[in-house]
């Protein structure tokens, strides 16, 4: 029996980035608008209406000051996905002129990636910008990129699978300079780093409260308000809520327990994050002394709990599956896990072929402790060598560091 086992209930949950536990604070907020106080805020004639539409104003200003923003610049969507699609297409369409252009980066989450390419059907012109060996993009390829026709350029902050935190600073001055809109996808970075809207020069940023410990079914669209406003047309039609910019009836309770978790992230952020490193470092340091396993991302700048690595010799679905009663991990993002196709981020990246189904993304969270680190240590460390031996691959036919 392993040495950890006696002090961790199992499965460890260690796929924090494409999904967290409700904080038990955040449900404790939402309790009372199920039930008691379910009214819909755009009843404004009635208290229970009221009540409603103060809970959402009050969760407005938690989620602003987490992002540094304006109450009024943040719109509540169904999630990141829908923010991303609001964003892109709404920027684009609300633009002038027949011949737009977008400029975007190979290693974005698809829900912008797909967004981009509907936009590219319908005459759009796109460019995208790879990235190098550690996931970043080259920001003079992105300055170089720009066109007088060019109206949003979009770039994640920080990577879902690798946890890699793009020069998002550098990317948003080009875009002011060219007098370009800069739109950013900021779920897996909000929450878990500090990001703030105006120092980082954001114009677009979309974030969810699932990935923070809050609700899912929830998420939000930073819209800055500038002179003249940044044009947005709505995606979807049928009333006039979120200041015309999203019909339908808001998610009282989600949006309560998205403001509490804004308001938990902007209290507890720096302490989690300075908790998490050190054990993503031990984790690491203790994978790394295997040979053969290598880590994908950028060693300095990367989120403090996000782990991903290359087993060589050892498929991820296979270890997944050797694992699944002990440890809950991924091989990459979530929205991904259905197909067998190779990762777009790992590919963009110039992983070797022969690593792209042997790959593992290890997530932590608020509630994951050194224990649990401590047996996921030493119970991966102890399923690569057995599937190695099991498989037993000759030495000869193994990717070596150089195939990078």
């Amino acid at each position: 029996m392993e040495k950890s086992i006696l002090r961790v209930k199992l499965p460890v949950y260690l796929d924090n980035s494409a999904t967290t536990p409700c904080d038990p604070r955040v449900v404790e907020a939402m309790l009372p608008y199920f039930s008691l106080n379910f009214g819909n805020p755009a009843s404004r004639f009635h208290l229970y209406g009221w009540e409603a539409e103060e809970a959402v104003d009050n969760a407005r200003i938690q989620i602003a000051l987490l992002i540094g923003a304006k109450p009024a610049e943040i719109v509540f969507t169904s999630g990141a996905t829908e923010s991303c699609n609001l964003a892109v297409k709404g920027a684009v369409k609300a633009g002038t002129g027949h011949q737009k252009h977008i400029i975007t980066i190979a290693t974005e989450h698809k829900a912008v990636l797909e967004a981009v390419r509907d936009l590219k059907q319908e005459g759009c012109e796109v460019t995208e910008i790879g990235v190098n060996g550690r996931g970043m993009p080259d920001p003079a390829e992105i300055e170089q990129a720009v066109r007088p026709s060019t109206v949003l350029i979009a770039a994640m902050y920080a990577n879902n699978e690798t946890g890699v935190i793009l020069p998002v600073r550098e990317i948003a001055h080009i875009a002011k300079v060219r007098n370009v809109l800069f739109f950013s996808d900021a779920t897996q970075a909000v929450g878990k780093i500090p990001v703030d809207v105006n120092t980082d020069g954001i114009d677009l940023m979309a974030f969810t409260a699932h990935k923070m410990f809050g609700p899912k079914g929830v998420g939000a669209l930073y819209i800055r308000s500038k002179t003249p406003p940044i044009g947005i047309r709505p995606q979807l039609s049928g009333g006039h809520h979120e200041r015309g910019l999203r019909s339908g009836t808001l998610n009282v309770p989600g949006i309560v327990g998205f403001g509490k978790a804004a308001s938990l992230a902007r209290d507890e952020m720096k302490t989690d994050a300075e908790r998490l490193l050190a054990q993503r470092i031990k984790l690491e340091n203790s994978l790394l002394e295997l040979p053969l396993v290598f880590l994908n991302g950028d060693p300095q700048s990367r989120l403090p709990h996000v782990t991903s690595i290359s087993v060589s010799d050892v498929g991820s679905e296979q270890l997944l599956l050797y694992l699944s009663s002990k440890l809950a991990l991924s091989s990459g993002a979530a929205c991904s896990s259905a197909t067998h196709e190779p990762s777009h981020v790992l590919t963009a990246m110039g992983i070797p072929a022969g690593l792209l189904h042997c790959t593992l993304r290890i997530s932590q969270g608020r509630f994951t402790t050194r224990d649990q680190i401590d047996y996921a240590a030493e119970i991966l460390n102890k399923a690569i060598i057995k599937i190695r031996k099991e498989t037993s691959v000759p030495s000869s036919t193994r990717l070596q560091p150089s195939s990078f």
